[in-house]
């Protein structure tokens, strides 16, 4: 890099005119002084004193003739591709017309899904991105559902996908699908009276000992209240932390779980029920407002939308 006084360096830079560097970057992408003050609609005269301030200021030729046109000197090739980059990305911030291109992004995405959420979104999700985006990477950050819209403001993540109804101004939230609970037991177990069908009676429930989840970063509380509205909480014999934890539990146990119907679909070696009075609930697509234009961040929410949704609407938080 460049060689003397920090200092002085510094002062040199705020002298320097920062015009100067788009006639860096021009030469370093087309190779000529000719074609570069094409682009830039100078004077080939103009471009070549501006290479001339260039080499005075970094003290290197930057550019040298050769049979086969300008090479690029070693310090040229440290600057150049730094300038270009961050031309590029002032251009965007600028314009609002930043590209993105999928199969060449290293963007790391960071989402917020619970425990339950991991399960059932990032596999396909982390399929389709190791195929369209094969460097980007994927970061699921805990954050509890009360603190959503306040991580997204900070940009602490880029979105969250559950059950989700932020309120808070700047918030988008699109509908996804919408859920219901079924419940699961291992392949043998039968309801103690009544018909053996796939559906329970408030009756069969009643006599069936219950295992729930309570996720502490998720509101899957509708559980807890519709066997409240049946009298029916004294049933609930186990209270896991996690959904991970009951599909064991019940194959090797007489317990019933109640669990989405989404996730009971993905599980082997279970028995599904359908429910009297089985609630439902809406999983969300959420994102900050001053994200919805980044092309990138427009192009995880179209494919998180892609994968998962069955139909929504986008609604912005007052």
């Amino acid at each position: 890099m460049i060689r003397g006084n920090p200092e002085n360096l510094r002062m040199n830079f705020r002298q320097l005119d920062l015009n100067l560097l788009r006639v860096l970057a021009a030469i370093h992408r087309t190779g000529s002084v000719t074609a570069a003050a094409r682009t830039l609609s100078l004077s080939q005269s103009a471009t070549s004193n501006a290479l001339a301030r260039l080499r005075q200021f970094f003290g290197d030729d930057l550019f040298v003739r050769s049979p086969s046109g300008l090479q690029r000197t070693r310090l040229c090739e440290q600057v150049a591709p730094a300038v270009v980059a961050h031309l590029l990305s002032l251009e965007a911030v600028v314009t609002g017309l930043e590209e993105f291109v999928p199969e060449n992004s290293r963007t790391t995405w960071r989402l917020s899904l619970s425990d339950l959420g991991e399960m059932l979104f990032l596999p396909r999700l982390t399929a389709a991105l190791r195929q369209q985006a094969p460097y980007t990477r994927v970061a699921n950050i805990s954050v509890p559902a009360a603190a959503v819209a306040t991580a997204l403001q900070a940009r602490e993540i880029d979105c969250a996908v559950g059950i989700l109804q932020p309120r808070h101004r700047g918030v988008l939230t699109e509908r996804l699908f919408r859920e219901q609970y079924v419940a699961i037991t291992n392949p043998a177990w039968k309801p103690a009276s009544g018909g053996r069908g796939a559906s329970l009676t408030r009756e069969q429930l009643a006599t069936a000992a219950l295992a729930v989840a309570s996720p502490t970063a998720t509101f899957h509380s509708s559980v807890e209240e519709m066997l409240v509205s049946m009298n029916l909480a004294d049933r609930i014999v186990l209270r896991a932390r996690h959904f991970g934890a009951l599909p064991e539990l019940v194959t090797s146990s007489d317990l019933m779980a109640i669990v989405p119907a989404m996730y009971a679909a993905s599980l082997p070696d279970v028995k599904r029920w359908t429910l009297p009075f089985a609630p439902h609930y809406d999983v969300h697509l959420v994102w900050h407002a001053s994200t919805t234009n980044d092309p990138a961040q427009h192009w995880l929410r179209n494919l998180l939308q892609e994968l998962f949704r069955r139909g929504a609407r986008a609604r912005q938080g007052m």
